[in-house]
């Protein structure tokens, strides 16, 4: 008989448990507050909010009275853009960015003069909607925005070609370490640097000696060791151009190019770079727009490719960071697509950042609408806000 009112006790105290708990704040319905920074961050943010983060662009794209339909070559310039050398904030800029903000300004060439204009350029930025990071194309070599400005002193590097060839990955490091530490200088947050491309075809006229070299055993610690650089020096960096630029011959500044590589082939050459960077932690790689049909089954461009984006960096090789298109203004996606089906195209296939649309305003536009059509859901959306509110946050920590 005790044993039974000992049993009694015990299912009363846990049925008065459970009793308890059914009445807790907990089952009501006040939503739960998130603890995470990042979700509470994209909790109180408004879709168009949320769209601006996904659009990194030059600055002239947020003022509308400047219009360009020329692709832009290596230097991000066509003869227009050049002329223009817009190198300040003006009022169209602040009005237009109001209604669309943006969650990354890339500064090039002529975008830049001297020390006294970048330093009054970069606060101007940092002031816009959607507080933007401020980017760079700065490799060394010929594609160095800063390094190859006469009034500019620093130091300057041949090429990553001629450090590759030098065989000691500490060359790469001091290299990224040097960039890192005057673009950190300058008031930087990304570089897009270094190249991560395996340069096995001699008549490839992009790449070149931009890769460190056409062995990717040589080219991936050059690769990592740059990375390391550029990290001590309070910069990140970002590996290009995914699944690899340089097999091809054409370039995809103007047009169409296309690797015929298999995966399995890839796999023992440019993949060995690009997994170096995934395994060291590379917090951005950019995509090419190179077609791979061996590898993608069509002549899409990789940045357009879901096989290539989610089956392959992400599925495949585990990448979980961000994905970054090269410039949407090059001629191999605007020879194919609208601007509106760039943006929203590259999306779907699992791209997080649209860098440099032709027409940014219409591109923005685009992705609401496809957004409130259902052909992107906000949640969709949401996956790429949360990679890039973190790497904004590591960054301004």
């Amino acid at each position: 008989m005790k044993k039974i009112m000992q049993w009694v006790m015990a299912a009363t105290l846990i049925c008065g448990s459970n009793v308890y708990i059914s009445c807790s704040p907990d089952d009501d319905d006040t939503p739960e507050v998130p603890t995470d920074e990042v979700e509470l961050q994209l909790r109180q943010m408004t879709l168009r909010e949320k769209v601006g983060q996904l659009f990194y662009v030059r600055p002239e794209c947020l003022d509308t009275t400047i219009h360009f339909n020329q692709p832009s070559g290596i230097d991000g310039s066509t003869d227009d853009i050049r002329a223009i050398k817009l190198q300040a904030v003006n009022a169209t800029m602040r009005a237009v960015n109001e209604k669309y903000p943006v969650g990354g300004i890339i500064l090039y060439a002529h975008n830049i003069d001297d020390e006294a204009q970048l330093s009054a350029f970069i606060p101007q930025i940092r002031a816009l909607k959607g507080s933007p990071l401020l980017c760079i194309d700065e490799e060394g070599g010929r594609v160095a925005r800063i390094g190859n400005n006469a009034n500019f002193t620093v130091e300057k590097f041949e090429s990553m070609g001629a450090i590759g060839a030098t065989g000691d990955p500490q060359n790469a490091y001091r290299c990224g370490n040097v960039i890192g530490t005057y673009l950190h200088r300058y008031g930087f947050d990304i570089d897009f640097a270094p190249v991560a491309d395996v340069n096995t075809n001699p008549d490839n006229v992009v790449i070149g000696a931009r890769a460190f070299s056409d062995d990717p055993e040589v080219a991936a610690p050059m690769v990592t060791n740059y990375l390391q650089g550029l990290k001590d020096a309070g910069v990140t960096g970002c590996i290009k151009h995914f699944p690899g630029h340089g097999d091809t011959k054409a370039d995809t500044h103007f047009g169409y190019a296309q690797s015929l590589k298999t995966w399995d082939d890839m796999m023992n050459c440019e993949m060995i770079t690009f997994k170096a960077g995934i395994q060291w932690g590379v917090q951005l790689i950019m995509t090419a727009h190179i077609a791979t049909p061996n590898v993608a089954g069509s002549d899409i461009p990789a940045t357009m490719s879901s096989v290539i984006l989610q089956d392959k960096l992400r599925g495949f090789l585990g990448y979980q960071n961000i994905i970054i298109t090269d410039a949407m203004e090059m001629g191999a996606i605007t020879q194919q697509y609208t601007n509106a089906e760039a943006a929203v195209g590259t999306l779907q296939a699992g791209a997080d950042i649209v860098l440099g649309p032709q027409n940014f305003v219409g591109a923005f536009d685009a992705v609401v609408k496809a957004v409130e059509d259902g052909v992107l859901t906000e949640e969709r959306i949401d996956q790429s806000v949360r990679r890039i509110l973190k790497l904004k946050n590591q960054i301004r920590q």
